[in-house]
Parts: structure tokens; sequence; C-alpha cells
């Protein structure tokens, strides 16, 4: 059963996601780690300066970009993480494809081939993060079509699958 909502947990993923969103779309995936800001500011004084880091406050995350992932599926680059106990959680940006329950049925082919090419297929990035206490937040960004600018949804299990990926590799 997952934790309750955490708010610090979804501030850090929406901070996460802003920060990616300034770099606009077709990025590939990303993993931050989630430290304690003030075990930060103690542990790394000069890294926390050059992060813009002076003071935080009790409870406070931080994310540390990871190593760029590689080309492999993104489910075997996780089953192959394995977090040390520093890291209090990991935020994960991915984007994908979704298209609506109706276009099941076209799915019995080549899916990746088919959701390139529906018509009612809508890009999103999903920036999803769990802590060790098996908190789960989201922020999913919809692409906006033409002029249409880019929609925001918010969730504790939005991306379920995924978020049970991360927690495991937070598993110590």
């Amino acid at each position: 059963m997952p934790a309750p909502p955490s708010p610090v947990l979804l501030a850090v993923v929406a901070e996460v996601e802003g920060h990616l969103a300034e770099a606009g779309w077709d990025q590939p995936p990303q993993l931050f780690a989630l430290v304690d800001t003030e075990e930060l500011l103690r542990a790394e004084p000069q890294l926390a300066e050059s992060m813009g880091l002076v003071v935080s406050r009790p409870g406070s995350l931080t994310p540390i970009a990871q190593d760029p992932l590689t080309e492999a599926p993104l489910d075997e680059q996780l089953a192959g993480l394995m977090f040390g106990t520093e890291v209090l959680g990991v935020v994960l940006a991915h984007e994908v494809l979704v298209l609506p329950p109706s276009a099941e049925a076209d799915l019995q082919q080549d899916a990746a081939a088919v959701a390139a090419e529906h018509p009612a297929r809508r890009e999103v990035r999903m920036t999803v993060g769990v802590l060790r206490d098996g908190s789960r937040e989201s922020v999913l960004r919809l692409r906006g079509k033409d002029v249409e600018p880019d929609e925001l949804v918010t969730g504790g299990d939005l991306a379920p699958g995924l978020s049970e990926a991360l927690l495991a590799t937070l598993d110590a």
C-alpha cells in the first residue's frame, strides 16, 4: 500500500519537471537521486555552494542528476540500479506516447509503430518520484498540440509500474 501524499516529494518532482520543461521536449530519460539538503550542505559545502544552496528547511530534498541512461530498455536499466542509504529517493523523467483506451484494438501489431502514427496519440513527459518510505508523486506534462499550451497533471499513482521500478532501486 502506498504511503500518504508527500508535499515535500511533490515539490521536488515539480521542481525537476519545471527544470526539464525549460529545456523543451524530445529529451532522453533522466534520473535524479534525492538527498537530504541539510546533509548535502554539511557533507559537500563546495558542491552545495555551486548549486546555489545556502540554507535549507528541515526535511527538504535536493535532486542530484545521475549519469545519462543508455539506449537499453528502461526497465532493464532500472532493474540494474541500486542506490545507497544516503539516497532518500529517486526521480525519473521519461517521455512517452500515450493513446486513448479506444486505440487498444489497433495495438495488436507493432505497438510502437502504431503509437507513433496514431492520430489520437499524446506526448507525455512523466516525472515520477519515490521515497524509501513508499511515498510516490508524479507530474505529467502533456505536450500541447499546435498552439495549445502544455497541460500538467499531478498525482501519487499516475505511473504505478514506474513507481514500483523506482522503489526497487532503493531496496537496501
